[in-house]
């Protein structure tokens, strides 16, 4: 127990370092778990490392491979000055229209995750391009992803409905997935009107509807770059192709192909970001084999009531979530924790309470330690600091632990 509580205080610490620093949260943290794992645990170092992420290590390179491959050679350019005049100078709809582009590609299949990587490079490209904040497009095309992400046909749809079918909860899919699209549509949408969507409308009304220079042409290695994008596009929609490795082939064939500069693409790569998402995620590992995830299971029952359980259980799991894996960790974890609740507490909907599970675990996913806020921080444009953008992010994620508690104990409590 006692590990388990020094391996909590470190994931406190490395949060707060990269907060208040500018320090590479994600070595913090790989400095850390060697620590509190090896020196103080007693575990060997092939025990640490074998949290690394390798799957999500390899959905980071490919994706932003493949993206950074596509911005070099400039197709993303080409592209996103036809998307801006599809929306005819209305800036203010080029978030929206985001939003929805994420929340139907994660509701077929890929979740939030596989849609957050292939639309935020573009999406952060049509900001810069725009002028429009990273911060609200991030907070649009990320609520976009997680909205769907709990479709029966995404991976976490799948987690989720089928712990919870393992209860005795059958059946719930679209009850669950409805609510999901509820709650997030409910937190972008304010967001886009908190963060200044609105004011986009207004601006195009003055002079700022700004008369837009000729399209570039697309030659043949744009014209192969788009075709590899919309092939990437189908094969992870309807062929359940893997993200990363399915991109990680098409940069291949862009560099073979002399289409693009793989070095060039290589070298502005969001490296920092990579390693601190992975580094996170090994520090997480850690807390799960110390047992420190279960401290925070045990303050369910004990700081419930039956008026506040739904409230309780959506923050709890928001703030696990903000660090960890919700559907590998969280979702697994806190589900099955439901039965027990409602008998313990008594005159509960275990419905109600699963449903804020979900949603609370959920809302907090734009924090950039987790995947889908990675993802969008990871699009952001080569030459922009992503700092910035890292700190606003960590500042949402960590506010919906409180925003996602109300919600949810407004819809379900």
């Amino acid at each position: 127990m006692d590990l388990a509580w020094i391996s909590v205080g470190a994931l406190i610490i490395a949060v707060t370092l990269s907060m208040v620093t500018t320090i590479n949260v994600g070595i913090v943290c790989l400095a850390f778990a060697w620590i509190v794992g090896v020196l103080l645990g007693g575990m060997s170092v092939g025990d640490i490392l074998g949290g690394f992420p390798t799957p999500l290590f390899v959905t980071l390179v490919g994706v932003t491979l493949l993206f950074s491959m596509a911005r070099g050679n400039g197709t993303l350019e080409r592209v996103t000055e036809r998307a801006v005049r599809l929306c005819r100078g209305h800036t203010g709809v080029l978030p929206i229209m985001f939003f929805f582009l994420a929340l139907g590609l994660s509701t077929i299949g890929p979740g939030s995750i596989g849609s957050a990587a292939l639309l935020a490079p573009p999406a952060m490209a049509v900001a810069a391009r725009t002028g429009i904040s990273f911060f609200l497009m991030a907070v649009m095309i990320g609520n976009g992803a997680l909205a769907g992400s709990l479709s029966p046909f995404s991976p976490t749809g799948v987690v989720a409905n089928s712990v919870m079918a393992r209860m005795g909860f059958p059946g719930l899919e679209w009850t669950t997935f409805i609510n999901n699209i509820l709650g997030h549509t409910l937190v972008a949408f304010g967001g886009y009107t908190m963060l200044g969507g609105v004011r986009l409308f207004r601006r195009n009304q003055g002079a700022v509807a700004v008369v837009e220079p000729p399209s570039q042409p697309l030659d043949w290695r744009h014209w192969l770059t788009i075709t590899l994008i919309v092939a990437l596009l189908v094969g992870v929609i309807g062929f359940e192709f893997e993200v990363g490795m399915t991109a990680l082939t098409a940069a291949a064939i862009l560099s073979f192909a002399r289409a693009a500069d793989e070095k060039e693409a290589i070298l502005r790569m969001p490296w920092g970001v990579i390693l601190m998402v992975t580094g996170v995620t090994v520090l997480i590992e850690l807390l799960e084999k110390t047992q420190g995830l279960d401290l925070f299971t045990d303050l369910l029952v004990r700081l419930s009531t039956t008026n506040s359980v739904t409230a309780v259980v959506a923050f709890v799991t928001g703030v696990v979530s903000v660090y960890s894996s919700t559907s590998g960790v969280v979702l697994p974890a806190f589900l099955p924790t439901v039965p027990g609740i409602v008998e313990r507490l008594g005159g509960l909907d275990p419905i109600a309470v699963a449903s804020a599970m979900n949603l609370g675990s959920h809302l907090v996913d734009l924090s950039p330690l987790s995947t889908t806020g990675a993802l969008c921080l990871a699009g952001v444009p080569a030459g922009v600091d992503p700092q910035g953008l890292f700190n606003k992010l960590l500042a949402w994620g960590l506010s919906m632990t409180v925003v996602g508690a109300v919600l949810c104990w407004l819809m379900f409590g």
